[in-house]
């Protein structure tokens, strides 16, 4: 019974620690899905009502307090329209979030036979779109292509892609170190203030990024340009070590990471 209540003091003197430590980290989490989001404006939004409503409160504005009683369930109906695509970026970060992973390292062999692919089509001003899979399900987008499930090679992307084959106009889907998928159609961007150079490829890299955690590589049949689309963000006119960066952040993977077998597969 003593070593109980020894157990119940300690944990009395703990317990605002652990409620501290469990709000910051629920805090950190929260800032990280809105910033990866880009949902700024659904923030400043909601600090400017918030405000509004206070400073009316303070200085005891009967009118405007009963104008806002009257319109507040407007305002949150309205507020969820405006804001739509906001809530669903956060809802799918949300649910693609894992709170306590750890990094985990891929090899990095398969991300160099894409570039290297890539750096060949944007010199022959060939288009091309790759997906390189999150954690996000893409099961409808996969069933309008045509399964591989391949190893990846630049000579099999340059031979989809290179050529006017039947997968040449799609996206590759790529998940982990396999080719899963050829001939995809992606969702177009419903962005409105997408820069009208950019064509059907970049618009549908956009419009993955906003509804997925895909990472979407972009090379532009007129330009030879090679972009990026992650996050509801497209990175237009990258260099090679600017996409090598980025994806060895993104899909986990490191420059140092190799083994004996990426070792053979470079030399030959």
């Amino acid at each position: 019974m003593r070593a109980f209540n020894v157990l119940i003091t300690i944990y009395d003197y703990i317990r605002p620690l652990i409620d501290i430590g469990i709000l910051s980290f629920v805090l950190y989490k929260a800032y990280e899905i809105i910033t990866n989001t880009n949902s700024v404006q659904l923030i400043k939004a909601a600090i400017l009502l918030g405000t509004s409503y206070v400073i009316v409160v303070l200085l005891d504005l009967t009118t405007l307090q009963w104008i806002f009683s009257v319109i507040a369930p407007g305002l949150i109906m309205a507020f969820a329209i405006v804001f739509q695509p906001e809530f669903r970026k956060i809802l799918l970060k949300l649910g693609q979030t894992e709170w306590f992973a750890h990094g985990k390292r891929i090899r990095r062999t398969y991300v160099d036979r894409v570039l290297t692919a890539a750096e060949i089509l944007a010199s022959q001003k060939r288009g091309m779109l790759i997906v390189f899979m999150g954690k996000t399900k893409l099961d409808d987008i996969l069933k309008g292509g045509t399964p591989l499930n391949a190893d990846i090679s630049s000579d099999l992307l340059l031979t989809i892609f290179a050529y006017n084959t039947a997968f040449h106009d799609g996206a590759c889907i790529i998940k982990e170190t396999k080719l899963i998928s050829a001939g995809c159609f992606l969702p177009l961007s419903q962005n409105y203030d997408i820069n009208k150079i950019f064509g059907t490829r970049h618009r549908a890299a956009l419009g993955l990024s906003e509804v997925s955690d895909s990472t979407v590589l972009v090379v532009s049949e007129e330009t030879g340009s090679m972009s990026l689309a992650y996050d509801g963000q497209l990175h237009y006119d990258l260099t090679i070590p600017q996409i090598t960066r980025i994806l060895e952040s993104r899909l986990e993977i490191s420059s140092d990471d190799k083994n004996i077998e990426d070792e053979i597969d470079e030399n030959k």
